[in-house]
């Protein structure tokens, strides 16, 4: 029951500080932020929001900064409109999704070149003994 109260907060969050952020705030350095997840605590006092954005590592930093600075003002946008006795704090954290999705991609170029290697060797080679090394069984003529 807990856990379903948490999990609907954290939701409404999610939607409300998306909206917010995509009417815009007043901070030049804010980017192109995306909501990705927010996680409330059992006892429903903090939240953690997690978020991404589009660009550098500049521009990531820039946003940040952006973020905290405007934390109160989010937290009471979120307060008015949750209709609940007490407002959870928040807080921002970079979300590692893009970094953990380009790595993952860098492998998987790593590891196509290295089969397309072992299918250019496999091509041309040939078998270190018989072609078939297994011992054919006798046939019943042969006794």
């Amino acid at each position: 029951m807990a856990g379903e109260r948490q999990a609907r907060l954290a939701d409404r969050i999610r939607v409300i500080l998306a909206e917010r952020l995509d009417k815009g705030l007043r901070d030049p350095r804010l980017g192109y932020v995306t909501i990705t997840d927010v996680r409330v605590t059992g006892d429903l006092q903090h939240a953690s929001v997690f978020y991404t954005v589009l660009g550098t590592d500049e521009e990531r930093a820039s946003s940040a900064a952006a973020l905290k600075a405007a934390t109160g003002l989010l937290r009471t946008e979120v307060g008015k409109q949750l209709n609940t006795r007490l407002t959870p704090s928040l807080e921002f954290i970079p979300d590692a999704l893009p970094e953990t999705a380009g790595h993952i991609a860098e492998l998987l170029r790593e590891a196509r070149e290295r089969d397309e290697a072992v299918a250019g060797l496999a091509a041309g080679a040939q078998y270190a003994g018989d072609a078939d090394p297994y011992v054919a069984p006798r046939e019943a003529d042969e006794e």
